[in-house]
């Protein structure tokens, strides 16, 4: 498939085991992802869900145990050394959480830019002058291009940080918590400036990251959970019948080939769903309620394995619906869906 009509970041089934004394830890547990070309995501979980593993993994520093992994028409699975080098320099650009290993101290921002650019030899003299005064204008810290790491704010580190990833025109930017060291409104003014350079200059941006605020600066965010993506967040904007904007967020759980979805936490808590369910294919939807409830009194027939409510108690459906979000066969949406 050409690079352009497949997506840029693809992961099917990725699965990374870590051993060490003889055990072994599944840090990815069959996770499906898709990310086509252009698109803003943001991609959150907990500690220890598997999100980092996930970024090492696509920035080309870390190989996955088993699955499929394609980054802008790179098999990160079988890439051998020097298309490693290659696509780490060209392809991708990668901004890490800690400033520290984004810029080296010595050098002003201008030079950290420029710097870049010389090691993967893609541009010399004057149109690295350019280039380089280009990013810095574009992350709005052209007026600080003279100075030293030291001497700026730590949003204004990440903003060059930024810049020196997108050196070399990467088709992908990878971001591993850009914003874990800064103020409230420093992360805004940086989140601002990653959504400005994914529209100027239409690079596919994956924003790894705890911190739930990054959500409200992307049109779309996957949850990871134990390893695997469990649901999806949408953001839209809607004109209502009286012509006002309205921003609509929508709630999607994963569902992977062979039929697997992850339930949102708080419904597993809220209907105390544990164990098994109790399911029931209706027309245009899946019910699921709990399969612990106390037996019903002799007097009411027994419910069958599906039950189907009766008529005029049907239960509303719920406002999250499972969708094809994750995997070639998986994530494809339908012309409907679309």
């Amino acid at each position: 498939m050409p690079i352009d009509q497949e997506p840029h970041i693809l992961c099917t089934d990725l699965v990374r085991i870590f051993t060490a004394d003889g055990v072994e830890v599944q840090a990815l547990q069959g996770l499906n992802l898709r990310v086509d070309s252009g698109e803003m995501v943001a991609v959150v979980g907990a500690s220890g869900s598997g999100k980092s593993t996930l970024l090492t993994i696509l920035s080309g520093l870390d190989t996955a145990t088993a699955g499929v992994a394609r980054v802008a028409g790179h098999d990160l699975l079988t890439m051998g050394s020097r298309e490693r080098v290659a696509y780490r320099r060209r392809t991708v650009g990668f901004v890490w959480q800690q400033t520290s290993r984004n810029l080296l101290p010595y050098l002003t921002a201008a030079e950290n830019v420029a710097l870049a650019m010389n090691v993967a030899r893609t541009r010399r003299g004057a149109e690295r002058t350019r280039r380089v005064d280009e990013l810095l204008e574009l992350l709005e810290v052209g007026d600080e291009r003279d100075r030293r790491p030291a001497e700026l704010s730590g949003g204004q580190q990440q903003r060059v940080a930024i810049a020196v990833a997108l050196a070399n025109d990467p088709l992908v930017l990878l971001a591993d918590e850009p914003t874990g060291e800064l103020d409230e409104a420093m992360s805004a003014a940086v989140l601002e400036a990653m959504r400005s350079v994914n529209e100027e200059l239409g690079v596919t941006t994956l924003i790894v990251t705890h911190d739930p605020a990054v959500s409200g600066h992307v049109r779309r965010t996957v949850q990871i959970r134990d390893g695997r993506t469990s649901t999806e967040v949408l953001r839209s904007t809607r004109v209502d019948e009286h012509g006002e904007e309205q921003h609509v967020a929508e709630e999607f759980a994963v569902l992977d080939r062979v039929g697997r979805l992850q339930l949102p936490q708080d419904f597993m808590h809220s209907l105390e769903l544990r164990d098994r369910v109790r399911l029931a294919l209706e027309t245009d939807h899946v019910g699921v309620w709990p399969g612990h409830e106390r037996r019903p009194d002799a007097s009411q027939p027994a419910p069958s394995a599906t039950p189907a409510p009766a008529a005029g108690d049907e239960p509303e459906a719920p406002p999250r619906r499972a969708r094809h979000a994750a995997g070639p066969e998986a994530s494809d949406r339908t012309e409907e869906e679309r």
